[in-house]
């Protein structure tokens, strides 16, 4: 049993899922307490903090459409190597700013940077599973690597919460500086090729090719609808529960973790459950109990409560997530996988860096009411739910690609 199932996907795919758990970690370690950090300890308040998510998501996403582009072009591994190079400098970067407290906006400058080129990592990997993993199989792929990057985002967050209790927070980002040098070396010495470059002249106008997929694009725009109410556990939350609730930074980090183990124990059986279910019907589920989640934050009157309401939202994320990767997987020509995923990545980062600053605005609008702050982001996911249907239905009467159907 356990030797078919490590058979049961390629060697690359498991060098991904491994990637994946490197990048979780060193991400998690320091990057979740950073929003703690610019509000209590440099005096921003949430509002701008979030426009600073928000900046360095554009920029994400930017570095996102590029990365997967030249992977069309110049083949996936060189890019991957590259970003990863370059992650690394920049933690190294932000331990040294920190350190010696440099001017707020020159910590702001490198963050923006260094979350630029880690961003471009992951269409990478997400066009590398189609390259290597049967179609039918893409949900259940996706999942696998969904698991391996979630071991990091239980590791991370704890591991973060535990090293702040007696470190100066600048040396998270040099514990995640040394976590990146194994990934680095993980694709440099086990990674090989899964695409060797377009034989098409890729230039800029090519990039944007993808934009005449109107199906995608309008899945893409739905998925940013959605991203803007799901990716609130790495700011909104933190100063949440710490600096509204009274959490300490530890629980803040166990609730992370807590997403990060239902993720890692449950991911890889729903990835496969959920390919019963037509495409549509797994991502409006998700959405709803997406959700419901959030709303339940709104009425948190303990520690426990906060960590129910944890756990429904992430059993919306493990339905969601590996689906919606599929959909862009199956849409995307072989030619155009970088591409697709990059531009996907855009609503994605979007979501990440303007959720932020939605529920910065919120936390600032009402200081001391949670239901309108919860209500609000729940709402969005409420929205893209109904908005999945409509397409779900629409791909049923006009798709000759099976997207309507299952997998």
């Amino acid at each position: 049993m356990r030797q078919g199932f490590f058979g049961r996907f390629e060697t690359g795919i498991w060098v991904l899922t491994g990637v994946h758990l490197l990048n979780s970690i060193s991400f998690a370690i320091c990057i979740p307490f950073l929003a703690l950090y610019l509000y209590q300890s440099r005096g921003l308040s949430m509002t701008q903090v979030g426009i600073v998510m928000l900046v360095a998501g554009l920029c994400g996403a930017a570095s996102q459409m590029v990365g997967g582009w030249l992977s069309d072009k110049l083949g996936r591994r060189p890019v991957l190597v590259v970003s990863v190079g370059i992650r690394i400098l920049f933690f190294s970067g932000l331990t040294v700013l920190i350190g010696v407290s440099a001017p707020i906006w020159a910590i702001i400058v490198v963050y923006i940077a260094g979350r630029a080129a880690g961003a471009a990592v992951r269409p990478i990997t997400s066009a590398m599973v189609v390259d290597l993993s049967p179609k039918e199989r893409l949900t259940e792929t996706y999942g696998l690597l969904r698991v391996g990057g979630n071991v990091g985002f239980a590791i991370g967050p704890a591991l973060g919460g535990y090293l702040a209790t007696f470190l100066p927070y600048a040396w998270l980002f040099g514990v995640a500086a040394l976590v990146s040098i194994l990934t680095f070396c993980l694709i440099l010495f086990f990674l090989r090729e899964s695409f060797h470059g377009a034989n098409e002249q890729v230039n800029l106008r090519s990039m944007f090719s993808v934009a005449t997929d109107r199906t995608f694009m309008i899945f893409t725009a739905i998925s940013l609808l959605l991203f803007l109410g799901a990716f609130q556990l790495m700011s909104t939350l933190s100063v949440f529960t710490v600096d509204r609730i009274g959490f300490t930074t530890a629980q803040y980090g166990l609730l992370l973790t807590t997403n990060g183990i239902i993720v890692v124990l449950f991911q890889y059986q729903m990835a496969r459950g959920i390919t019963r279910l037509a495409k549509p019907t797994a991502l409006i589920l998700g959405s709803i109990i997406y959700g419901f989640g959030y709303l339940a934050l709104g009425w948190i009157e303990s520690f426990t409560w906060a960590l129910v309401a944890i756990a429904i939202t992430t059993v919306g994320e493990i339905i969601f997530s590996p689906t919606a990767l599929s959909v862009v997987g199956e849409l995307s020509p072989r030619d155009r996988r970088g591409r697709y995923m990059g531009f996907f990545g855009l609503s994605e980062m979007l979501g990440i860096s303007g959720g932020p600053l939605v529920g910065g605005i919120l936390l600032d609008a009402f200081p001391t009411d949670a239901r309108p702050i919860w209500g609000t982001i729940a709402f969005l996911s409420f929205a893209s739910a109904a908005a999945y249907y409509l397409w779900g239905r629409s791909r049923r009467t006009t798709s000759s690609m099976g997207i309507g159907t299952s997998a």
